[in-house]
Order: structure tokens, then sequence, then C-alpha cells
């Protein structure tokens, strides 16, 4: 389980990195240009992280917040593949 922070219409779509909520907890925070309208920011969000873990988008699946910016998207396959995947792509950030 992944929890996400997405901000929807913005100029790009991009994963900023890992950043932390007022409680102290830590989340990965996205922007799309989509419009949360019908679900396209969410679908945005989900083509965004099955194309920066390099892994088919059937693997990527919204879990819980259709309409709410925290998200938590649940990643299926190899926990071991998975894992590696998400240090390469943001092991370097606090």
């Amino acid at each position: 389980m992944l929890r996400v922070r997405l901000t929807p219409r913005s100029s790009r779509d991009e994963i900023e990195g890992i950043g932390v909520l007022s409680d102290g907890s830590c989340v990965l925070t996205a922007r799309v240009r989509a419009a949360p309208d019908k679900g396209a920011a969410n679908a945005a969000l989900l083509e965004l992280i099955a194309r920066a873990l390099k892994a088919p988008r059937s693997t990527v699946v919204l879990q819980a917040g259709a309409t709410a910016r925290l998200k938590s998207v649940r990643l299926n396959g190899e926990p071991d593949a998975l894992l590696a995947c998400l240090e390469a792509s943001f092991g370097d950030q606090s």
C-alpha cells in the first residue's frame, strides 16, 4: 500500500517525491494535469505510478480516497520486486 497526496489540474504529470503531512506521516506526493472529473485524475495517477515503477498498469489499484486528495494505492505483485522498484525510484529521499 502507498499513501499518496494528489494535486490535480497541475501544469504537468509528475511524482514529486516523499512529503510529510501535518500529523507527521509520510506520503508520496504527485501532480497530474487531469481534472478531478469522473475519475480522470485518479486514472492519471495510477498510470503515472505504473510508469514510474515500470510495472503493468493492472498492478496499480486505487484502494481508497477516490474523492479525496489523500489516496491509498495498492500495488499487486511480487513484494520483493515492488520494494526494489520503490527504493530505486524514491529511496534516496528522506
